[in-house]
Protein backbone atom coordinates (compact mmCIF):
# COMPACT_ATOMS: atom_id res chain seq x y z
CA UNK A 1 0.00 0.00 0.00
CA UNK A 2 1.12 3.69 -0.87
CA UNK A 3 0.48 5.94 2.22
CA UNK A 4 0.86 9.42 2.21
CA UNK A 5 2.59 10.59 5.43
CA UNK A 6 1.46 14.60 6.26
CA UNK A 7 3.03 16.08 9.47
CA UNK A 8 1.41 19.94 8.82
CA UNK A 9 2.86 23.03 11.39
CA UNK A 10 1.52 26.56 11.11
CA UNK A 11 3.90 27.46 8.32
CA UNK A 12 5.51 24.15 7.36
CA UNK A 13 4.46 21.01 5.59
CA UNK A 14 6.58 17.90 6.11
CA UNK A 15 5.21 14.92 3.76
CA UNK A 16 6.50 11.27 2.55
CA UNK A 17 5.40 8.65 0.58
CA UNK A 18 5.83 5.20 1.89
CA UNK A 19 5.68 1.77 0.11
CA UNK A 20 4.09 -0.11 3.18
CA UNK A 21 5.24 -3.51 1.86
CA UNK A 22 8.78 -2.89 2.21
CA UNK A 23 8.66 -0.20 4.01
CA UNK A 24 10.50 2.15 1.41
CA UNK A 25 10.48 5.83 1.36
CA UNK A 26 9.62 6.88 -2.09
CA UNK A 27 9.99 10.61 -1.70
CA UNK A 28 10.32 13.08 1.33
CA UNK A 29 10.61 16.43 1.58
CA UNK A 30 9.22 19.65 3.56
CA UNK A 31 7.07 22.50 2.48
CA UNK A 32 8.20 25.74 4.40
CA UNK A 33 7.05 29.61 4.73
CA UNK A 34 3.69 28.51 3.89
CA UNK A 35 1.26 31.72 3.56
CA UNK A 36 4.68 33.68 3.70
CA UNK A 37 7.40 35.40 0.86
CA UNK A 38 10.12 33.12 0.20
CA UNK A 39 7.64 30.17 0.32
CA UNK A 40 9.45 26.83 -1.05
CA UNK A 41 9.38 23.09 -1.58
CA UNK A 42 12.66 20.78 -0.90
CA UNK A 43 12.18 17.59 -2.15
CA UNK A 44 14.30 14.04 -2.27
CA UNK A 45 13.88 11.03 -4.27
CA UNK A 46 16.49 8.51 -3.74
CA UNK A 47 19.90 10.04 -3.69
CA UNK A 48 18.08 13.26 -6.13
CA UNK A 49 17.39 16.45 -3.83
CA UNK A 50 15.65 19.40 -5.52
CA UNK A 51 14.02 22.70 -4.55
CA UNK A 52 10.77 24.52 -5.81
CA UNK A 53 10.23 27.99 -4.96
CA UNK A 54 6.80 29.64 -5.33
CA UNK A 55 4.59 30.97 -3.45
CA UNK A 56 2.42 28.91 -0.95
CA UNK A 57 -1.05 30.95 -0.82
CA UNK A 58 -2.26 28.37 1.56
CA UNK A 59 -1.29 24.29 3.19
CA UNK A 60 -3.95 23.48 0.31
CA UNK A 61 -1.91 24.85 -1.89
CA UNK A 62 1.29 23.56 -0.56
CA UNK A 63 -0.80 19.96 -0.94
CA UNK A 64 -1.97 20.35 -4.11
CA UNK A 65 1.90 21.18 -5.28
CA UNK A 66 3.43 18.43 -3.68
CA UNK A 67 0.70 15.93 -5.17
CA UNK A 68 1.44 17.58 -8.69
CA UNK A 69 5.43 16.83 -7.69
CA UNK A 70 4.82 13.24 -6.69
CA UNK A 71 2.98 12.78 -10.00
CA UNK A 72 5.26 14.68 -12.06
CA UNK A 73 7.40 13.21 -14.71
CA UNK A 74 10.36 14.69 -14.04
CA UNK A 75 10.20 14.45 -10.16
CA UNK A 76 7.43 12.15 -9.30
CA UNK A 77 7.46 8.40 -7.86
CA UNK A 78 4.14 7.68 -9.45
CA UNK A 79 1.88 8.16 -12.57
CA UNK A 80 -1.20 9.37 -10.82
CA UNK A 81 -3.05 10.22 -7.48
CA UNK A 82 -4.65 7.50 -7.81
CA UNK A 83 -1.84 5.37 -6.86
CA UNK A 84 -1.98 7.24 -3.59
CA UNK A 85 -4.15 4.67 -1.17
CA UNK A 86 -4.60 6.24 1.87
CA UNK A 87 -3.50 9.66 4.06
CA UNK A 88 -1.77 9.49 7.43
CA UNK A 89 -1.50 12.98 9.29
CA UNK A 90 0.48 13.00 12.99
CA UNK A 91 -1.73 14.78 15.42
CA UNK A 92 -0.08 16.02 17.96
CA UNK A 93 -3.38 16.39 20.65
CA UNK A 94 -6.10 14.06 21.09
CA UNK A 95 -6.58 14.74 24.86
CA UNK A 96 -8.65 11.54 25.91
CA UNK A 97 -10.59 10.81 23.38
CA UNK A 98 -8.57 8.74 21.63
CA UNK A 99 -6.54 5.81 22.67
CA UNK A 100 -5.60 4.97 19.19
CA UNK A 101 -5.30 6.14 15.76
CA UNK A 102 -8.72 6.47 14.05
CA UNK A 103 -9.91 6.54 10.31
CA UNK A 104 -10.95 10.50 9.95
CA UNK A 105 -14.91 11.28 10.28
CA UNK A 106 -16.30 14.30 10.63
CA UNK A 107 -16.97 13.58 14.58
CA UNK A 108 -13.47 13.00 14.72
CA UNK A 109 -12.53 16.30 12.88
CA UNK A 110 -14.80 17.63 15.87
CA UNK A 111 -12.76 15.79 18.59
CA UNK A 112 -9.87 17.29 17.13
CA UNK A 113 -11.39 21.03 17.16
CA UNK A 114 -12.28 19.93 20.80
CA UNK A 115 -8.37 19.37 21.68
CA UNK A 116 -7.37 22.84 20.61
CA UNK A 117 -6.91 24.81 23.72
CA UNK A 118 -4.53 21.83 24.62
CA UNK A 119 -2.17 21.75 21.69
CA UNK A 120 -2.83 25.94 20.33
CA UNK A 121 0.29 25.99 18.63
CA UNK A 122 -0.43 21.98 16.44
CA UNK A 123 -3.98 21.00 16.45
CA UNK A 124 -5.35 24.16 14.01
CA UNK A 125 -1.41 23.05 11.78
CA UNK A 126 -2.57 19.51 11.76
CA UNK A 127 -6.28 19.78 10.94
CA UNK A 128 -4.95 22.43 8.30
CA UNK A 129 -3.36 20.04 6.65
CA UNK A 130 -6.34 17.92 6.97
CA UNK A 131 -8.38 19.80 5.25
CA UNK A 132 -5.97 20.40 2.85
CA UNK A 133 -5.65 16.85 1.58
CA UNK A 134 -9.38 16.26 2.34
CA UNK A 135 -9.82 18.90 -0.79
CA UNK A 136 -7.48 17.86 -3.08
CA UNK A 137 -8.14 14.15 -2.39
CA UNK A 138 -11.84 13.95 -1.36
CA UNK A 139 -12.47 10.23 -1.92
CA UNK A 140 -9.10 8.81 -0.16
CA UNK A 141 -8.98 7.38 3.17
CA UNK A 142 -7.19 9.26 6.09
CA UNK A 143 -5.89 8.01 9.34
CA UNK A 144 -5.23 10.37 12.24
CA UNK A 145 -2.24 8.93 14.14
CA UNK A 146 -2.04 11.06 17.74
CA UNK A 147 1.05 11.87 19.71
CA UNK A 148 -1.12 11.06 22.93
CA UNK A 149 -2.42 7.92 22.24
CA UNK A 150 -0.18 5.68 22.99
CA UNK A 151 0.33 7.35 26.84
CA UNK A 152 -3.71 7.08 27.25
CA UNK A 153 -2.62 3.41 29.54
CA UNK A 154 -1.13 5.56 32.58
CA UNK A 155 -3.11 4.88 35.69
CA UNK A 156 -4.91 7.80 37.26
CA UNK A 157 -1.98 8.02 40.11
CA UNK A 158 0.38 8.40 37.20
CA UNK A 159 -1.47 11.36 35.11
CA UNK A 160 -3.58 13.18 37.67
CA UNK A 161 -2.00 16.61 39.07
CA UNK A 162 -2.60 17.41 42.83
CA UNK A 163 -5.10 20.50 41.48
CA UNK A 164 -8.77 21.25 42.64
CA UNK A 165 -10.12 17.98 40.81
CA UNK A 166 -12.81 20.56 39.76
CA UNK A 167 -10.49 21.66 37.05
CA UNK A 168 -10.08 18.16 35.91
CA UNK A 169 -13.46 17.84 35.20
CA UNK A 170 -14.20 21.15 33.97
CA UNK A 171 -10.55 21.61 31.83
CA UNK A 172 -8.79 18.11 31.25
CA UNK A 173 -5.83 19.36 33.31
CA UNK A 174 -4.02 16.34 33.46
CA UNK A 175 -0.47 14.73 32.05
CA UNK A 176 -0.95 13.66 28.69
CA UNK A 177 2.65 12.56 26.99
CA UNK A 178 4.12 13.60 23.38
CA UNK A 179 6.16 11.35 21.25
CA UNK A 180 4.03 8.12 21.48
CA UNK A 181 4.24 7.04 18.17
CA UNK A 182 8.13 6.98 18.75
CA UNK A 183 7.76 5.68 22.17
CA UNK A 184 5.83 2.85 20.98
CA UNK A 185 7.51 2.43 17.82
CA UNK A 186 11.31 1.44 19.89
CA UNK A 187 9.35 0.03 22.69
CA UNK A 188 8.41 -2.26 20.13
CA UNK A 189 11.64 -3.21 18.63
CA UNK A 190 13.41 -3.27 21.78
CA UNK A 191 11.24 -6.63 22.46
CA UNK A 192 11.75 -7.61 19.30
CA UNK A 193 15.25 -7.76 20.26
CA UNK A 194 15.42 -8.97 23.27
CA UNK A 195 13.25 -12.07 22.08
CA UNK A 196 10.23 -11.10 24.24
CA UNK A 197 6.85 -10.63 23.44
CA UNK A 198 5.95 -7.05 23.67
CA UNK A 199 3.19 -7.41 26.37
CA UNK A 200 6.12 -9.46 28.75
CA UNK A 201 8.98 -6.64 28.70
CA UNK A 202 9.49 -3.73 30.72
CA UNK A 203 11.49 -0.98 28.78
CA UNK A 204 12.63 2.72 29.11
CA UNK A 205 12.28 4.98 26.33
CA UNK A 206 14.28 8.20 25.84
CA UNK A 207 13.50 10.38 22.74
CA UNK A 208 16.31 12.58 22.87
CA UNK A 209 16.13 15.56 20.28
CA UNK A 210 15.67 19.09 20.88
CA UNK A 211 11.97 18.25 22.16
CA UNK A 212 13.01 15.26 24.45
CA UNK A 213 10.48 12.95 26.58
CA UNK A 214 11.04 9.61 28.48
CA UNK A 215 8.58 6.98 29.08
CA UNK A 216 8.20 3.96 31.09
CA UNK A 217 6.38 1.00 29.05
CA UNK A 218 5.44 -2.33 30.82
CA UNK A 219 3.85 -5.11 29.27
CA UNK A 220 2.86 -3.54 26.46
CA UNK A 221 1.76 -0.40 27.58
CA UNK A 222 2.60 3.28 28.57
CA UNK A 223 2.57 3.37 32.71
CA UNK A 224 4.01 7.10 33.00
CA UNK A 225 5.90 9.89 30.59
CA UNK A 226 7.70 13.09 31.44
CA UNK A 227 5.84 15.34 29.50
CA UNK A 228 2.64 16.50 30.71
CA UNK A 229 -0.84 18.59 29.99
CA UNK A 230 1.80 20.19 27.40
CA UNK A 231 5.36 19.65 25.54
CA UNK A 232 6.70 21.75 28.08
CA UNK A 233 7.21 19.16 31.06
CA UNK A 234 9.79 16.70 32.06
CA UNK A 235 13.23 16.71 31.20
CA UNK A 236 15.12 20.18 29.91
CA UNK A 237 15.19 19.88 26.53
CA UNK A 238 16.95 22.63 23.81
CA UNK A 239 15.32 25.81 23.88
CA UNK A 240 12.18 24.30 27.02
CA UNK A 241 13.01 24.42 30.73
CA UNK A 242 11.58 21.50 31.69
CA UNK A 243 10.16 20.53 35.13
CA UNK A 244 10.31 23.41 37.44
CA UNK A 245 9.16 24.94 40.71
CA UNK A 246 5.13 26.42 39.38
CA UNK A 247 6.15 29.28 41.79
CA UNK A 248 8.71 30.15 39.51
CA UNK A 249 6.00 31.79 36.53
CA UNK A 250 4.33 34.33 38.75
CA UNK A 251 7.62 35.17 40.19
CA UNK A 252 9.03 36.18 36.86
CA UNK A 253 5.94 37.59 35.69
CA UNK A 254 6.09 39.96 38.66
CA UNK A 255 10.13 40.49 38.89
CA UNK A 256 10.25 40.75 35.13
CA UNK A 257 6.98 42.56 34.13
CA UNK A 258 5.35 40.13 32.01
CA UNK A 259 2.09 38.65 31.21
CA UNK A 260 1.61 35.06 30.14
CA UNK A 261 2.96 35.35 26.87
CA UNK A 262 6.23 36.63 27.74
CA UNK A 263 6.88 33.85 30.56
CA UNK A 264 5.76 31.32 28.34
CA UNK A 265 8.03 32.19 24.95
CA UNK A 266 10.88 32.22 27.76
CA UNK A 267 9.99 28.70 29.45
CA UNK A 268 9.40 27.33 26.09
CA UNK A 269 11.77 29.35 23.46
CA UNK A 270 14.68 30.95 25.72
CA UNK A 271 15.42 28.30 28.32
CA UNK A 272 16.79 24.25 28.25
CA UNK A 273 20.10 23.60 27.49
CA UNK A 274 20.13 26.99 25.11
CA UNK A 275 19.35 29.34 27.78
CA UNK A 276 21.56 27.57 29.85
CA UNK A 277 24.67 27.74 27.62
CA UNK A 278 24.01 30.85 26.20
CA UNK A 279 25.76 28.65 23.14
CA UNK A 280 22.73 27.21 21.53
CA UNK A 281 20.22 24.15 21.86
CA UNK A 282 22.45 22.14 19.17
CA UNK A 283 24.60 19.96 21.31
CA UNK A 284 27.42 19.81 19.06
CA UNK A 285 27.56 22.90 19.71
CA UNK A 286 27.13 22.70 23.00
CA UNK A 287 30.00 19.75 22.88
CA UNK A 288 32.05 21.95 21.24
CA UNK A 289 31.97 24.89 23.67
CA UNK A 290 32.23 22.57 26.54
CA UNK A 291 35.77 21.30 25.28
CA UNK A 292 36.91 24.39 24.64
CA UNK A 293 36.13 25.49 28.59
CA UNK A 294 33.11 26.89 28.17
CA UNK A 295 31.95 26.42 32.20
CA UNK A 296 27.86 26.94 30.78
CA UNK A 297 28.19 24.87 27.79
CA UNK A 298 29.59 21.86 30.51
CA UNK A 299 26.58 23.04 33.40
CA UNK A 300 24.15 22.55 30.61
CA UNK A 301 24.80 19.40 29.49
CA UNK A 302 25.94 17.89 32.82
CA UNK A 303 22.08 19.03 34.11
CA UNK A 304 20.40 17.06 30.50
CA UNK A 305 21.72 13.90 31.41
CA UNK A 306 21.30 14.66 34.80
CA UNK A 307 17.90 14.44 34.76
CA UNK A 308 17.60 11.69 32.13
CA UNK A 309 19.28 9.51 34.46
CA UNK A 310 16.86 10.55 37.36
CA UNK A 311 14.13 9.49 35.21
CA UNK A 312 15.39 6.23 34.28
CA UNK A 313 16.07 4.98 37.68
CA UNK A 314 12.63 6.64 38.74
CA UNK A 315 10.88 4.75 36.04
CA UNK A 316 12.84 1.59 36.76
CA UNK A 317 11.41 1.77 40.42
CA UNK A 318 8.12 2.48 39.53
CA UNK A 319 7.71 -0.88 37.15
CA UNK A 320 9.38 -3.04 39.57
CA UNK A 321 12.94 -3.31 37.54
CA UNK A 322 13.57 -2.87 33.90
CA UNK A 323 14.69 -5.27 31.20
CA UNK A 324 16.09 -2.39 28.67
CA UNK A 325 17.05 1.13 28.52
CA UNK A 326 16.28 2.52 24.79
CA UNK A 327 17.68 5.38 23.28
CA UNK A 328 16.25 7.28 20.23
CA UNK A 329 15.49 10.63 18.50
CA UNK A 330 18.34 13.18 17.02
CA UNK A 331 20.32 13.09 20.02
CA UNK A 332 19.86 9.44 21.35
CA UNK A 333 20.68 7.52 18.29
CA UNK A 334 23.65 10.09 17.42
CA UNK A 335 25.36 11.25 20.43
CA UNK A 336 26.83 8.23 22.50
CA UNK A 337 28.60 10.53 24.85
CA UNK A 338 24.81 11.32 26.29
CA UNK A 339 23.97 7.96 26.30
CA UNK A 340 27.60 6.82 28.13
CA UNK A 341 26.68 10.12 30.89
CA UNK A 342 22.72 9.11 31.21
CA UNK A 343 23.37 5.82 32.75
CA UNK A 344 26.60 6.01 34.30
CA UNK A 345 26.55 4.87 38.15
CA UNK A 346 23.61 2.69 37.36
CA UNK A 347 25.86 -0.66 37.24
CA UNK A 348 23.34 -1.02 40.73
CA UNK A 349 20.57 -1.90 38.67
CA UNK A 350 22.60 -4.41 36.39
CA UNK A 351 23.74 -1.86 33.29
CA UNK A 352 26.85 -2.02 32.04
CA UNK A 353 27.76 -0.15 28.72
CA UNK A 354 30.37 -1.20 26.27
CA UNK A 355 32.17 2.15 26.07
CA UNK A 356 33.98 1.20 22.86
CA UNK A 357 30.66 0.05 21.28
CA UNK A 358 28.65 3.09 22.54
CA UNK A 359 31.06 5.52 21.12
CA UNK A 360 30.31 4.89 17.59
CA UNK A 361 27.15 3.77 17.17
CA UNK A 362 24.58 5.51 15.48
CA UNK A 363 22.19 2.56 14.35
CA UNK A 364 20.22 -0.26 15.97
CA UNK A 365 22.60 -1.76 18.13
CA UNK A 366 22.60 -3.56 21.48
CA UNK A 367 25.76 -1.54 23.30
CA UNK A 368 25.22 -3.41 26.79
CA UNK A 369 28.51 -5.36 27.90
CA UNK A 370 27.69 -9.62 27.21
CA UNK A 371 27.26 -10.11 30.47
CA UNK A 372 24.87 -6.62 31.33
CA UNK A 373 21.30 -7.45 33.49
CA UNK A 374 19.66 -4.77 31.56
CA UNK A 375 20.43 -3.93 28.42
CA UNK A 376 21.21 -0.59 26.52
CA UNK A 377 19.63 -0.54 22.84
CA UNK A 378 20.16 2.11 20.41
CA UNK A 379 17.10 2.05 18.35
CA UNK A 380 16.65 4.61 15.46
CA UNK A 381 12.33 5.78 15.88
CA UNK A 382 10.67 5.88 12.46
CA UNK A 383 7.35 7.67 13.10
CA UNK A 384 6.65 8.22 9.51
CA UNK A 385 6.79 4.06 8.99
CA UNK A 386 4.98 4.03 12.09
CA UNK A 387 2.03 6.12 11.04
CA UNK A 388 1.64 4.83 7.80
CA UNK A 389 1.31 1.12 9.08
CA UNK A 390 -1.05 2.13 11.61
CA UNK A 391 -2.69 3.87 8.70
CA UNK A 392 -2.60 0.81 6.75
CA UNK A 393 -4.13 -1.36 9.25
CA UNK A 394 -7.43 0.95 9.54
CA UNK A 395 -7.57 1.24 5.79
CA UNK A 396 -7.74 -2.37 5.54
CA UNK A 397 -9.57 -3.09 8.29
Amino acid sequence: MKVLIINAGSSSLKYQLLETSDASVLAKGVAERIGQEGAVILHTREDQKKTFDGHLENHKVAVEKVLSILTSKEDGVISSMGEIDAVGHRVVHGGEKFASSVLITPDVLDAIRSCFDLAPLHNPANMTGIEACTEAMPTVPQVAVFDTAFHQTMPQEAYMYALPHELYEKHKIRRYGFHGTSHRFVAERAAALLGKPFNEVKVVTCHLGNGSSIAAVKDGKCVDTSMGLTPLAGICMGTRCGDIDPAIVTFIMEKEGLDRHGVDDIMNKKSGVAGVSGVSSDFRDLFAASANGNERATLALNMFTYQCKKFIGSYAAAMGGIDAVVFTAGIGENTGKIREAAVEGLSYMGISLDKEKNAGVNYEADVSTPDAKVRVLVIPTNEELAIALETEKLVHK
